[in-house]
């Protein structure tokens, strides 16, 4: 049997015994081109598919061929009695990746550590961090793949996100739906981790990227402690919604795939990359071991 493009691009098991108990608490809610290529988010109303189960029950579309599931889990193996394993600190997903909202699968692999083209650990570039995305691999009408970020159920992303104290959900808007003028390359940083928001506020200035604080409807703002950007252990995360004006300025434009597009990467795409990458480092830094 040929495996799937989503088996061949996934992969990872993460030894857990003592810690068997947050895959239980994922099914519970949480506590408190690119150019054309490059899609933004739709309205949930506008969704066709009600939950991320509904769409893989749909015989009419195609694991490895309409979408595709890419993870990683770093391993924890606490078998010790007599050391302490912390708790996996922070994962990094997109929800809507590939040709969904493009970029977005890029950014999420760079903010965890591994080069967007071949998935190697940048030289010296610091901490790899747990990753999950759900792509879009359609030449064309990958909006309808697209599930609201209150309605991700998918289990594996569940699971890794309730067994982390922070996560950071990538996404992509216009500047319509960000609230912003026509053109503008902006961030909009929403979710429920005041900390988190403001270290990136913070880093976005630092590294000359607009940023905006998000708020108004909960795609753009990631408040409802259903978004799966806060079903962490701690129920609360943070969102990132890149402009597609700012998604398409960090590609050499030309590229026809999601290939092309990671092997052609501009220097905002790393400027973006590392502002985030530091936000996540000043979080970690200010919470106590678990």
């Amino acid at each position: 049997m040929t495996p799937s493009i989503s088996h061949l691009l996934s992969w990872s098991v993460t030894v857990i015994n003592r810690r068997t108990v947050i895959a239980a608490l994922a099914g519970a809610p949480a506590v408190s081109a690119l150019g054309a290529a490059v899609g933004s988010t739709p309205a949930s109303a506008d969704d066709l598919y009600p939950s991320n189960s509904a769409l893989y029950a749909d015989p009419a579309v195609v694991e490895g061929v309409d979408y595709g599931r890419r993870y990683r889990r770093h391993l924890i193996d606490d078998r010790s009695p007599r050391h302490r394993t912390p708790f996996v600190r922070t994962t990094v997903i997109a929800p809507h990746g590939g040709g969904i909202e493009g970029g977005t699968s890029e950014l999420c692999l760079a903010v965890a550590g591994y080069h967007p083209a071949d998935l190697a650990p940048p030289p010296a570039a610091g901490p790899t961090y747990d990753f999950w995305m759900f792509e879009g691999l359609r030449s064309s009408n990958n909006r309808e793949l697209h599930v609201t970020s209150t309605r991700c159920d998918d289990v594996v992303a569940r699971a890794m996100c309730a067994g982390s104290l922070n996560v950071l959900s990538l996404h992509g808007c216009s500047t319509a739906r960000a609230g912003v003028e026509p053109g503008a390359r902006a961030v909009l940083v929403g979710g429920l981790n005041p900390d988190f928001r403001r270290f990136l506020m913070e880093e976005f200035a630092a590294a000359g990227v607009r940023a905006v604080t998000a708020s108004g409807r909960e795609e753009i703002a990631g408040a409802s402690p259903e978004n799966i950007c806060n079903r962490s252990l701690l129920g609360m995360g943070a969102q990132l919604e890149t402009t597609t004006e700012l998604r398409t300025a960090m590609f050499v434009q030309g590229g026809k795939t999601p290939a092309d597009w990671a092997a052609r990467t501009l220097p905002l795409f790393w400027s973006f990359t590392t502002a985030v990458r530091t936000a996540i480092q000043r979080l970690e830094a200010t919470q106590p071991v678990p």
